[in-house]
């Protein structure tokens, strides 16, 4: 019986790792829930999955649901960052999966790296801000870190049984979102309402939006700069809009190991959560008769810059990520409220990373403060 610590459980990811709990009650229990906001879906979680601790935002929301709850609900309530801490860091959980959306999963997944927790990680920012860091601390502490995102996780599957002085280049696969075919002229005019209309994969809101400037594949390519130890000119981002091979590894004698999968999240969660097992899902493999062709090109860097600047940003290194992710941050939040437009968001990372001072080999305060004066910048432009 593995006890997960599920930090970010209300969201897509998290809704998605309960589900798996659910189907193989024997494999898996719940130690620990930790959301956000959404006490609503965090008590229905509770009653459901019994864990020890539960974590909310902030001390009202946690009053708020320690008022619904009843004595033989026997779970501990906490809030903040010393809450996610203590979920993240909690002596009874086996696995913790990092699920929490942007910067706020990076110190809760270092905490339970610092302590020796096995991570499955789909907290991307965890190591586009920190990698590095969280990366050494890992192996001195010897966790494994497993990632969640198709992407990686297909990666992470090419990868398996192969020398890695052999790896020539990883080809990261992206769906294109869901402006791919869409003249730029028009992407002015795009609403939140028309940008969260994702052709292919069912996601939260923020990243959502990070598909359609393709700054989340920019992210991706950061994070496997770290999690695989490659430079970031052997990771190459290609266009497959089918969103049936999840990413490929190239090897010098010219061979390519790829994952293929019908676009589940299910399936790489659950390779996460087993590895090195793999669970019966009943998830069909892609009927390839049926698929007929599939298709790839090139990302237009003119019409989504976005990802142009991330691979500046992971190139330059230092604080350069972490400036790049905090701006992206404000400007999908202003764009999902309607305060600038779709355009709009790669101008102002663009601005922040212009005016910033970088921090040769920054350790966790460096990061932090450069995440925070990013911010502060980004919301000025704003």
């Amino acid at each position: 019986m593995k006890r997960l610590a599920i930090l970010g459980s209300t969201g897509s990811i998290g809704r998605n790792v309960l589900r798996i709990v659910e189907e193989f009650p024997d494999r898996f229990s719940v130690a620990a829930l930790a959301a956000g906001r959404n006490i609503d879906l965090l008590y229905e979680q509770l009653r459901r999955f019994s864990p020890q601790v539960a974590v909310v935002l902030d001390d009202v929301l946690a009053h708020r649901l320690e008022q619904r709850l009843v004595p033989a609900d026997n779970v501990e309530i906490l809030h903040g960052e010393d809450g996610y801490k203590a979920a993240a860091t909690l002596s009874s959980a086996d696995l913790v999966v990092s699920a929490m959306v942007g910067s706020a999963g990076l110190l809760p997944t270092l905490a339970a790296v610092e302590n020796g927790k096995a991570v499955a990680l789909a907290n991307k920012e965890s190591l586009v801000m920190a990698g590095e860091l969280l990366m050494r601390t890992a192996r001195e502490r010897g966790v494994p870190i497993i990632p969640i995102d198709s992407e990686h996780n297909a990666i992470f599957q090419s990868l398996a049984g192969h020398r890695r002085k052999d790896l020539k280049q990883i080809l990261l696969t992206a769906s294109g979102g869901p402006f791919l075919d869409k003249p730029v002229e028009e992407l002015d005019n795009v609403s939140p309402e028309i940008a969260l209309r994702h052709p292919t994969w069912d996601m939260g809101p923020k990243i959502t939006i990070d598909s359609a400037t393709l700054m989340n594949k920019g992210l991706e390519a950061i994070e496997a700069r770290w999690l695989f130890d490659v430079p970031v000119d052997l990771i190459r981002v290609v266009i497959h809009p089918e969103s049936v091979i999840h990413s490929m590894v190239v090897y010098r004698d010219g061979s390519v190991i790829a994952e293929l999968a019908l676009p589940d999240m299910r399936v790489p969660i659950a390779y996460a959560l087993s590895y090195p097992e793999r669970l019966p899902l009943g998830v069909s493999a892609p009927d390839f008769v049926d698929l007929g062709a599939l298709t790839f090109r090139a990302p237009d860097l003119e019409k989504f810059p976005c990802l142009a600047l991330a691979i500046e940003a992971c190139r330059r290194g230092e604080t350069f990520p972490t400036v790049l992710n905090a701006a992206n941050e404000v400007s999908v939040h202003a764009f999902l409220n309607h305060r600038i437009g779709f355009r709009r968001i790669a101008e102002i990372v663009q601005e922040t990373m212009g005016k910033h001072e970088p921090v040769c080999n920054p350790g966790l305060s460096d990061i932090l403060s450069a995440d925070a004066w990013a911010r502060r910048t980004a919301e000025e432009s704003v």
